[in-house]
């Protein structure tokens, strides 16, 4: 099963939630909802989402704030969706960092074309797919960054959404080392401590990727800074 781009979606009606995400499941798209703006930021750090679907209009925090809390530690693409259709309310959303802006009701096409094209854009997606090359191989791992797929020797390697982002960061630095804080600041934000919850992951992604996880051949470990790709695989 290939890993599929997740939305979360911060919204408190649950028809409509619930109609966005089936049109999102039904189209590859991987789903996390979240009915309230506090839940909302949870699971914006627990899930590290693709893109967010963030309604103004919530029960306990308005979405302005949310988007405004969001920008101050990460670049995820936002896109922002409401019933609020005036200018001031859309240039607001804009100025405060969305990334667009789509009134309800809305139709099905028009919201994939506009996730489409916030994700093409993100700076995210243009770190590791269109900028430099579709797919990288290193010793016997190749991560193809179009189809979101890993194969070592010619296997398919099974990645948890995370995993595959701490790859494809690591990969598109490989021979530079990149510092924890570099890391948590690129995949979790600014402003979290994930300091364990990296090495977690690095330690999964270690278990799937080396032959050795005790030796590792891939990702080397800088002792207080961080961790480095190699770029090629030292064979002798």
């Amino acid at each position: 099963m290939d890993i599929k781009p997740t939305v979360l979606i911060i919204e408190d009606e649950d028809a409509i939630c619930n109609f966005i995400s089936a049109i999102l499941t039904s189209n590859g798209y991987q789903v996390v909802k979240a009915k309230t703006g506090k839940e909302g930021l949870s699971m914006f750090t627990s899930h590290v989402p693709d893109i967010i679907l963030l309604d103004l209009g919530l029960p306990d925090i308005d979405g302005l704030e949310i988007l405004k809390n969001i920008r101050q530690w990460s670049k995820t693409p936002v896109i922002v969706v409401s019933a609020r259709g005036h200018e001031r309310e859309k240039v607001a959303a804009l100025d405060f960092g969305a990334d667009d802006y789509i009134v309800k009701p809305f139709g099905t096409s028009e919201l994939l074309a506009r996730i489409r094209t916030a994700m093409r854009h993100s700076p995210q997606s243009a770190a590791a797919e269109t900028l430099g090359e579709e797919k990288v191989t290193i010793g016997k791992l190749e991560i193809d960054y179009n189809k979101r797929v890993v194969y070592k020797a010619g296997e398919r390697i099974h990645l948890t959404p995370i995993e595959y982002k701490l790859l494809v960061l690591l990969s598109k630095n490989a021979g530079k080392v990149l510092t924890h804080d570099f890391i948590i600041r690129e995949i979790w934000g600014v402003y979290t401590d994930e300091s364990h919850t990296l090495r977690v992951n690095m330690a999964n992604i270690r278990r799937k990727i080396e032959a050795n996880p005790g030796a590792p051949q891939y990702i080397l470990t800088e002792m207080g800074v961080g961790y480095r790709m190699v770029e090629e695989l030292d064979e002798g």
